[in-house]
């Protein structure tokens, strides 16, 4: 060292008087600390999904709540709520859809996922869900399913 660096902790500076200086809190928090960088005012937006009507799904016996949606990026989050016998038809996942199963549970031929476990489909995989019991799950698609028998599947 030559005087002017700090001796390192698991590669990051310290500071007698700080302590450990990590990567998060240095420029940004510095900008922080000082005033210069300020929250966002509306850049958190807070859903209530109790005050929502559940809407019908294009599939019978599956409704939604839609969270959050971009058309333009094909991005969506909902609540799906599945009655018992609910089945969702063979389509693809573009993207890693994400699933975590509030109540119930539905499955396909890999296997069951249920209350309090989580489930994610990679992209390009094909399947098809059902629920015997009925289900109600949050589930994160970065592009919609695209259905057998519908413009743009591609099984490849």
């Amino acid at each position: 060292m030559d005087g002017n660096e700090l001796p390192l902790h698991a590669g990051y500076p310290v500071d007698s008087t700080q302590g450990i200086i990590m990567p998060t809190e240095t420029a940004h928090t510095a900008q922080r600390l000082s005033g210069k960088l300020q929250p966002t005012p509306g850049g958190s937006v807070y859903v209530d999904p109790a005050r929502m009507e559940w809407q019908k799904s294009q599939f019978d016996k599956i409704w939604m709540k839609v969270l959050y949606r971009n058309e333009a990026e094909g991005e969506m989050t909902v609540l799906l709520r599945w009655e018992p016998g609910a089945s969702l038809p063979f389509h693809k996942h573009p993207e890693i859809e994400q699933s975590y199963v509030l109540e119930g549970s539905f499955y396909d031929h890999d296997g069951t996922c249920r209350a309090g476990q989580y489930v994610y489909r990679t992209p390009g995989s094909m399947h098809e869900t059902h629920s015997d019991e009925g289900c109600l799950l949050l589930a994160v698609y970065r592009k919609p399913n695209v259905f057998f028998h519908t413009a743009g599947f591609r099984a490849t």
